[in-house]
């Protein structure tokens, strides 16, 4: 079955009035009906003309509206795929993928910290609490990255009470030197009741070639802050040394 012409009435008219403009005895008469006839037509499809651009309009609006919220919700979900929802900072998954990259790129100095006996503080005072703490610890993880390191340096939350801060293109000096603002801005933050003893914090830093592998840089940070447990806590290790510490 053909599909209705939607102007059919007006190809009528137009046929009409060329039929008119063809004869050369139509009168004056016929002209102007005709004239009229396609006046009337022709004010139709100005109104259909304008009604179907104003539904373009809201249509194109709506798309806009509806691309723009696409946009933002694949923007919310990556975010959530790369983030801790508890402190914002990278996730476990963000930070491998991000030093891995670094990595490949350049040098990466790891640092990798633990707030010490955690566990003790979250089974006096609560998970809440200790969620509190948490949050504390990374504004001031966060607070030392943005005073100190260049734009490229990330922080990242890999484990209940356990950070990594990737430091690209950064040497093993300036790594310690900011792992020791950070210890000391842990420990003498004042936090809310009900704690009334500080809160301290292990770090273990690693400096990775080009080409080092995430597992291999992790290890060695690790293993320098378990050297910083067993020495006492409260005080920061390299891989390659000691230093700084109460």
């Amino acid at each position: 079955m053909a599909e209705p012409d939607l102007f059919d009435t007006e190809n009528s008219a137009l046929a009409r009035a060329r039929g008119i403009y063809l004869d050369a005895d139509a009168g004056a008469g016929s002209y102007r009906a005709t004239l009229g006839e396609l006046i009337s037509h022709y004010e139709r499809l100005l109104r259909e003309t304008r009604r179907l651009i104003r539904r373009s309009d809201r249509e194109e609006l709506e798309m806009n509206r509806l691309n723009q919220r696409l946009q933002e919700l694949a923007q919310e979900l990556e975010y959530r795929a790369t983030h801790d929802t508890l402190t914002g900072a990278l996730n476990r998954g963000a930070v491998i993928e991000r030093a891995t990259a670094a990595l490949q790129e350049g040098t990466l100095a790891l640092i990798v910290l633990d707030i010490d006996h955690f566990k003790r503080l979250n089974d006096t005072f609560g998970h809440p609490v200790g969620d509190v703490v948490i949050c504390e610890v990374t504004a001031c993880l966060s607070a030392c990255l943005r005073d100190a390191m260049p734009e490229g340096a990330l922080l990242g939350r890999v484990g209940g009470e356990e950070f990594a801060a990737l430091l690209p293109d950064t040497d093993c000096d300036a790594a310690i030197v900011l792992a020791e603002r950070m210890r000391v801005r842990i420990a003498d933050h004042i936090f809310a009741a009900p704690l009334t003893a500080p809160v301290t914090a292990s770090f273990g830093i690693s400096c990775n070639a080009r080409g080092t592998s995430f597992v291999n840089a992790y290890a060695r940070a690790d293993e320098a802050l378990y050297d910083a447990k067993r020495a006492g806590r409260n005080r920061v290790v390299c891989a390659d040394g000691m230093a700084g510490g109460d």
